[in-house]
């Protein structure tokens, strides 16, 4: 039976619309789906890159671990995300880990499939070129804010990753996400999470939700730094 669900989030999927019918016939064909419970792996540092991976819907922690087991969160992935492009270019292995924290569903682009569209489609390298140059953005930005900013703007900052359109165009205004998860996800404390929301809330930014966040300003929320 053919996954349903993928295969829609396949055709919606900005790239898609870049595909000639044959194109888009073969990725629809070969396309593949998985469901992870929460806590569970999507990609391990060192395992095998055998797709190119789609969020249809959850919420994925994209992390980097040490030799001495110390975790650093890079990114959160949530729906519409389409992540893996760099592994699948360049290794055999992935080189970040993945880990649901919502339940999470998964389209699986094979590897081949995805080396295949570089060759026929230059309008998909179009969009795999403007995905990795926004995904640079991204960290570029995480790190400013980790190097420069108090935690309340990397909470900003991380909260309006997770609603660029570009990279999740799927995710829309409002997101579930507890305290908790964004702090998973910026590498803050909880308490000043708590107070990063608080001052968001007051300036008119986003406005709090029991287990969920809703974005009322993402230009006020994308410029927003705390004063120290």
């Amino acid at each position: 039976m053919k996954p349903k669900a993928a295969l829609e989030f396949v055709e919606s999927s900005a790239w898609a619309r870049v595909l000639n019918a044959e194109q888009l016939d073969r990725v629809l064909g070969e396309v593949g789906q998985r469901s992870v419970r929460r806590g569970t792996s999507v990609c391990h540092a060192g395992s095998p890159v055998l797709y190119w991976k789609g969020v249809i819907d959850g919420l994925i922690k994209m992390s980097v671990t040490s030799p001495d087991g110390r975790t650093c969160t890079l990114t959160g992935l949530a729906p519409g995300a389409w992540f893996g492009e760099g592994p699948v270019l360049r290794a055999a292995t992935w080189d970040f880990d993945g880990m649901a924290i919502h339940d999470t569903r998964l389209a699986l682009v094979p590897r081949a499939t995805f080396h295949w569209l570089l060759e026929v489609s230059p309008r998909f390298n179009r969009f795999v070129i403007d995905q990795l140059n926004e995904r640079l953005a991204q960290f570029l930005a995480v790190i400013e804010a980790e190097r420069l900013e108090p935690a309340e703007t990397r909470v900003a900052r991380c909260l309006a990753w997770l609603f660029n359109s570009v990279l999740y165009p799927g995710v829309g205004a409002r997101l579930a996400l507890t305290q908790e998860e964004i702090g998973y996800l910026s590498g803050v404390s909880r308490q000043r999470v708590n107070r990063a929301l608080h001052m968001l809330e007051q300036a008119g930014v986003l406005a709090v939700e029991y287990g969920a966040i809703q974005v009322l300003d993402l230009p006020a929320l994308k410029r927003f730094r705390a004063v120290r």
